[in-house]
């Protein structure tokens, strides 16, 4: 059983309160920079468990009648047609996936801001569309010098150039796609044009990790830093809180190398920085809401083996170099992780080793491990699947929840009229053959009823998955790794 660490009821209340503190604490107007993802953080699920992934659109939901929706969006970005990697979309097709998102759950989204915009063909393109839509767009422009030219960036020549963004409500949560979106930009430049307005607005930010409360080598703080190893973010000590207070604190590297800049256009803008640190800045409880914290160390130290495992396929398919890898490799020794602590590794590697094939291991919740080889009908994942799906209904595992006969047919159809050169099934098409058998089998029927329960669960492969079965097993919820090499030698891999 997964051991719960985090009391994620105690953490929403205490986060909508502090957020409308920080709002009290100005002109009843805050404009919060929201990093990381405030839809499905499950980076944040994995390394606090029972922290649940939604839970920053439930706490902004508790604010929902004080609270609107900025979405910043760099011009060069969508210039280039830059890629969430999570997600497969280009950042501005996720915008449109925000605003649908954000809506859905009873949010305003008042606009949305071009930053760093200089007339790019794709931009102008970009806002057109949304102005079709009937959404607001508003335009930030390139700055020279930011963010170290105080004077030309707060000037009429600085954010005076910028639209001025029209809000309505006390506190607005300025997000984005993802990194380097402007968003801070966007923030401070609406302080310059409220105080013009005299409008005595506020600036705070939230983010999640690291935990500024917890210690500087602490698992989950490391573990932050497995996440970003590809960004070479780093985890230090707040040296301007230590400075203030005589108090330790945890930041992280970019966030401390733009406060001294920050600070001072704060100053230019509001007369005084209310902010002594980079901790000030901050909003965030979640260290506050541990109370498991062996339960809590346990997850943060798998997800930095996991990440290690991630960054080893990235380099082996070529999407990464070695510097991720060696950044991950001394944050395990930091953390003291080594691969005995994922039991699938070793699994599946053994079964690999016994039949010559590829193979996969899941963990079930009960700690039992399950295994898949390859076979002449079904791939190792799907195998594996399947097998998980009966040990959890107490299914004998000899017994076939797909027969054989029905099989063969899918396969002609995959080989013969959709060119597939692998005739064997692949995990999304074992549990939609298996829902087709279900119909009939009842042995079948209580097999798929087990699926929720694979959510959460451990599995690791000898070898690359393809595309098709990594999904499934993202979809299902469960946590995979696999080794960095492919089934074949072939220099092509789908």
């Amino acid at each position: 059983m997964i051991r719960i660490g985090f009391d994620n009821q105690k953490y929403l209340e205490m986060q909508s309160a502090r957020i409308m503190e920080r709002i009290a604490q100005f002109d009843n107007k805050l404009y919060l920079e929201f990093g990381g993802k405030l839809f499905d953080d499950y980076h944040a699920a994995r390394v606090l468990p029972g922290f649940a992934p939604d839970s920053k659109i439930r706490m902004l939901k508790e604010l929902a009648d004080k609270a609107e929706i900025v979405i910043a969006i760099c011009a060069s970005d969508i210039e280039k047609n830059k890629v969430r990697g999570d997600l497969g979309i280009t950042y501005d097709v996720d915008v449109l996936r925000l605003i649908d998102a954000f809506r859905n759950e009873g949010l305003y989204v008042g606009s949305i801001v071009v930053t760093q915009y200089a007339g790019q063909g794709a931009a102008d393109a970009f806002r057109n569309r949304l102005k079709g839509l009937g959404i607001s767009v508003c335009l930030h422009y390139p700055i020279e010098g930011y963010p170290n030219n105080i004077p030309l960036i707060v000037s009429d020549e600085g954010f005076g150039r910028n639209d001025y963004i029209e809000t309505s409500r006390p506190l607005v949560v300025v997000t984005a796609p993802g990194p380097g979106s402007g968003k801070m930009a966007v923030c401070l430049s609406q302080l310059y044009h409220d105080y013009r307005r005299s409008v005595k607005a506020g600036y705070a930010k939230f983010e999640t990790f690291p935990v500024w409360n917890l210690p500087l080598q602490h698992p989950v703080n490391l573990a932050y830093e497995a996440a970003t190893a590809d960004l070479g973010d780093m985890n230090m000590i707040d040296p301007f809180h230590m400075a203030a207070y005589g108090e330790t604190t945890v930041n992280y590297n970019r966030d401390v190398e733009i406060f001294p800049v920050l600070s001072a256009i704060l100053e230019r803008i509001m007369g005084t920085s209310p902010y002594q640190s980079p901790t000030d800045m901050g909003v965030n409880l979640a260290g506050c809401c541990i109370f498991d914290d062996e339960a809590v160390c346990a997850a943060a130290r798998q997800e930095i083996l996991r990440r290690y495992y991630a960054a080893l396929r990235d380099r082996r398919i070529g999407q990464a170099g070695d510097e991720p890898v060696s950044k991950l490799e001394r944050l395990m020794q930091k953390a003291k992780v080594d691969r005995s602590i994922r039991p699938v590794v070793q699994a599946a590697l053994n079964r690999a080793e016994e039949t010559g094939r590829p193979a996969a291991a899941i963990e079930l919740p009960d700690g039992q491990v399950v295994t898949g080889k390859t076979g002449g009908l079904l791939g190792a994942s799907s195998a594996a699947l399947l097998n998980a799906l009966k040990c959890l209904a107490g299914i004998d595992h000899g017994s076939h929840l797909i027969s054989p006969e029905a099989i063969a047919p899918i396969q002609a159809v995959k080989v013969k009229h959709l060119g597939s050169a692998n005739p064997r099934l692949h995990s999304d098409e074992a549990l939609i053959a298996l829902a087709i058998s279900a119909a009939a089998d009842p042995l079948a029927a209580k097999a798929l009823e087990q699926l929720s329960h694979l959510r959460g669960c451990e599995a690791h492969t000898s070898v690359i998955l393809s595309q098709a079965d990594s999904v499934t097993y993202h979809k299902l919820g469960m946590h995979l790794t696999s080794e960095p090499q492919y089934e074949t030698k072939k220099l092509y891999h789908k």
